[in-house]
């Protein structure tokens, strides 16, 4: 039975939500609060990498985090703040940072992001689309000894949940990439990574939806959601009321702040994230994280970004230059011969991305509400998740068996 479905959220989850649904014959209007042009979905690194198999919260990440709360020019930046839902998160992302959730964690990773880049692949063919796509594989560049054994370790342990990756030479890396100067001891390759240039994919994607039948409403805000016996029955925003059957909540770091309405506890935070892109030629070809810095970088089409951090400091679009700054030098140190501008430090932009605390999304349904599908906290890899996610919320509302067993992603789960 076709439905009346609203989308809240216009990001990449919104989109790729909207475009399996309306091909299942639905009647979809998407609601965002902005003018559907920024945010993470626009600034992330645009990879789609199975090789991120191991979830935020690791063994060993709350510690380094509590050593780095002092430095806001780390990777990781965890602001001390006394807030419930701060503390909630917390306790719940420390719990989670075991060797056993781990293990537990890199299969389904590994699944739902082969899934994406699959479904990409696609949609590019079905509709045609021109958006940027390249499968270059993803580059480990390590500095030091030990983060070059850490990296050989992860990558063994990806071949073993059968990715292809493995340790190369500094002779091979030069082969790979012959046009630029790399500062590194050694690397590890993943074979099996891709990448795309976001604003290509999301503004072809906005036009297809657009044409298809699809309604927008930007600038928007959803401000409140009516839930009777368990079912949504309206959402109120600054302009009016809407109803609808189905409801999706894919608002990224909002949508915590939005599940309240609803007496939901869905536990996330805000984790900012910077890019700063640079027009003028690199050599670089293959994308890269240098991983001392955890600084992300890719070739897109007509420019390189180079994207990094993860600052948990709440809900705020306000740029640490320090955090900036420290980008750019790490870009430096790895590619000597690479230095970034002060004009493309001053047009840097962030972005939020939103963070369970075991660095699973939640996709599903909650028990509480029968007709409201959760798709968020997807933390770094909402863009690597994004097409699989949508195909996943679209069988759940279309009542069909899901692609991936969704389980370790309800929404309902205890940490």
């Amino acid at each position: 039975m076709n439905k009346e479905i609203i989308i809240i959220g216009g990001g990449i989850i919104g989109l790729c939500s909207a475009y399996y649904l309306q091909k299942e014959g639905h009647k979809v209007l998407i609601i965002d609060q902005s003018n559907l042009d920024s945010g993470a979905s626009y600034v992330n690194a645009g990879f789609l990498s199975p090789s991120h198999i191991i979830p935020l919260s690791a063994p060993g990440v709350m510690k380094q985090g509590i050593k780095w709360m002092f430095d806001k020019s780390s990777p990781l930046y965890i602001k001390p703040r006394f807030d419930i839902d701060f503390m909630k998160w917390t306790l719940a992302f420390n719990k989670s940072c075991t060797a056993k959730h781990v293990k537990k964690s890199i299969p389904i990773i590994r699944d739902i992001t082969m899934l994406s880049q699959e479904l990409y692949r696609d949609i590019k063919q079905d509709e045609s689309f021109q958006f940027h796509y390249e499968s270059k594989g993803l580059l480990m560049l390590c500095q030091s000894e030990k983060m070059l054994e850490e990296e050989i370790k992860i990558a063994d342990l990806g071949r073993q949940h059968g990715l292809e990756a493995s340790e190369i030479s500094i002779k091979d890396l030069k082969k790979l990439e012959p046009n630029v100067s790399i500062n590194v001891k050694g690397a590890t390759y993943y074979k099996c990574d891709s990448h795309m240039t976001p604003q290509d994919f999301m503004g072809e994607m906005k036009s297809y939806l657009k044409g298809s039948g699809v309604e927008f409403l930007t600038n928007e805000k959803v401000n409140d959601i009516e839930m009777i016996n368990g079912h949504v029955t309206f959402i109120k925003t600054n302009r009016k009321e809407y109803r609808a059957d189905e409801f999706v909540l894919a608002a990224g770091s909002w949508s915590s702040l939005l599940s309240k309405k609803l007496n939901l506890q869905l536990l996330l935070q805000a984790g900012k994230g910077y890019r700063i892109n640079m027009a003028q030629e690199t050599g670089i070809s293959i994308p890269a994280i240098l991983s001392e810095a955890k600084v992300a970088v890719t070739p897109m089409n007509g420019f390189t970004r180079f994207a990094g951090t993860m600052e948990i400091a709440g809900i705020n679009h306000d740029i640490n230059e320090a955090r900036v700054e420290a980008i750019a030098n790490a870009v430096t140190r790895f590619y000597p011969e690479i230095t970034i501008n002060q004009k493309d430090k001053n047009n840097v932009q962030a972005g939020l991305r939103p963070v369970s605390p075991d660095g699973l999304p939640y996709i599903g349904r909650s028990k509480k509400c029968f007709n409201l599908t959760i798709a968020t906290g997807h933390a770094m890899m909402g863009w690597g998740m994004g097409s699989a996610t949508g195909k996943l919320v679209s069988e759940v509302i279309s009542n069909k068996s899901t692609s991936l067993n969704i389980d370790a992603f309800n929404p309902d789960r205890k940490f």
